[in-house]
């Protein structure tokens, strides 16, 4: 399980990150999608499950015969793998995690997730 300062750490910088690169065009995109009738992502967030971090999306359905009105999709999640370093993946549309890179240090991670769109949490 990866220790408090690296827990800190990442958590910190991943929601910096956000904050920077995926919040700001939230409205812009539930706006657009609103007016198809299509989910649209109202929050993205973080959260840790022992050694895995997860990056999430919380999701609006605006039909009006939805079974939920809100749903959550885990879109990247990195596993400390020790040492300081991490295994990224993406969950794939099958359900199932797909790892692409194993070994990476934080900051690897970081610039991964921001540079390519695989792991973003919106589309």
């Amino acid at each position: 399980m990866a220790s408090s300062p690296i827990k800190e750490a990442l958590t910190q910088e991943v929601e910096s990150l956000i904050e920077r690169k995926f919040k700001p065009g939230l409205a812009r995109s539930a706006e657009s999608a609103q007016r198809h009738g299509f989910n649209y992502v109202v929050e993205i967030y973080t959260e840790w499950r022992g050694r895995f971090f997860y990056i999430c999306s919380k999701y609006c359905n605006p039909r009006p015969h939805a079974a939920e009105g809100y749903f959550q999709v885990r879109n990247t999640r990195m596993e400390h793998i020790g040492g300081g370093r991490f295994a990224l993946s993406y969950m794939r549309h099958t359900g199932r995690w797909c790892e692409v890179y194993h070994g990476l240090t934080m900051s690897e991670c970081l610039e991964t997730v921001e540079s390519e769109e695989l792991f973003w949490p919106v589309s």
